[in-house]
């Protein structure tokens, strides 16, 4: 998907509050919003979608620069900082809401996304298989405004000191040279 020169990605990869955070940090990201997409009830609450009964997942669409990062290197980062072989679950939180989800914005962005699960799968990356699905984006509908840049809004919430300095410690691992601050003085 695209809005002229920035395109966009919409990915489902637990809870967005941890999957936002991981995000923000790359660069060539313009923005990354917390929402739900995938479902059936038109305009759902977080409460609505929390009871599992929407068919949506939390998501994150992202706003990016194709010139300075690929929709193939938000892929690898995605599936390196969640777990895609667990089925409707991530750590602790369960159901369809958490699911493994690439919503596709075009059949470019498909077909991407179903070369890169099968190479995953060909190389063995994980030790069971990728249970990520490929779902068309319908509609994506923002998150409540509580939601948005919870972790830098709440960087001291027990679920976010638990969840996400794991995930933002393997991103600056494995993924320095997407950072925005790579190759800035500190």
């Amino acid at each position: 998907m695209s809005n002229g020169k920035n395109e966009f990605a919409v990915f489902g990869g637990g809870c967005f509050w941890c999957t936002e955070a991981v995000f923000d940090e790359l660069r060539g990201v313009q923005s990354v919003v917390s929402g739900y997409a995938g479902g059936t009830t038109r305009n759902p609450t977080y409460e609505q979608v929390c009871s599992g009964q929407t068919g949506h997942a939390e998501v994150i669409k992202i706003e990016y620069d194709p010139s300075q990062i690929s929709f193939r290197e938000l892929m690898t980062v995605f599936f390196a900082t969640h777990d895609p072989t667990t089925l409707n679950r991530q750590g602790n939180d369960a159901g369809t809401q958490y699911r493994s989800a690439i919503f596709y914005g075009n059949d470019e962005q498909k077909q991407q996304a179903a070369t890169f699960i099968k190479e995953l799968e060909s190389a063995k990356t994980f030790k069971s298989p990728v249970v990520t699905t490929l779902e068309p984006l319908t509609e994506f509908y923002p998150a409540e405004d509580y939601h948005q840049k919870f972790y830098a809004s709440n960087p001291y919430q027990p679920y976010c000191q638990y969840t996400i300095p794991p995930k933002l410690s393997k991103l600056h691992k494995q993924f320095s040279q997407l950072l925005k601050s790579h190759g800035k003085a500190g």
